[in-house]
């Protein structure tokens, strides 16, 4: 699935949060902690990737006695492909330069 332009950082790392564990659901409030980012960031970058199919959304079944149900989300096919295709986009840029070889003289050094 290809898009216009690249998702931000922030998005970024809400999909690779939820691709760690693909098919584990995930609060939101579990994803802002372990990000440190604000409600106000992920929830609507939740909003956004549901909207779009590449996040699962469902109720929480049974929540804590007390306490309202909360949504869960876990990434979908369509959201592990985007992940996939920003990994190899970083890989495909990435253009530092190999790490250098222990005794390995550099070019132009005097001996």
């Amino acid at each position: 699935m290809r898009r216009g332009r690249r998702p931000s950082q922030q998005t970024i790392d809400v999909l690779q949060a939820l691709a760690e564990e693909p098919t584990a659901w995930r609060h939101g409030y579990e994803l802002c902690t372990e990000l440190g980012l604000h409600a106000g960031t992920v929830y609507p970058i939740l909003l956004r990737l549901a909207e779009r199919g590449q996040i699962e959304s469902t109720w929480e079944a049974q929540g804590a006695p007390g306490r309202p149900p909360r949504h869960l989300y876990r990434l979908s096919t369509a959201g592990a492909e985007l992940v996939a295709e920003l990994r190899r986009a970083v890989e495909e840029t990435d253009t530092r330069p190999a790490p250098r070889t222990w005794g390995a003289a550099s070019p132009g050094a005097v001996g």
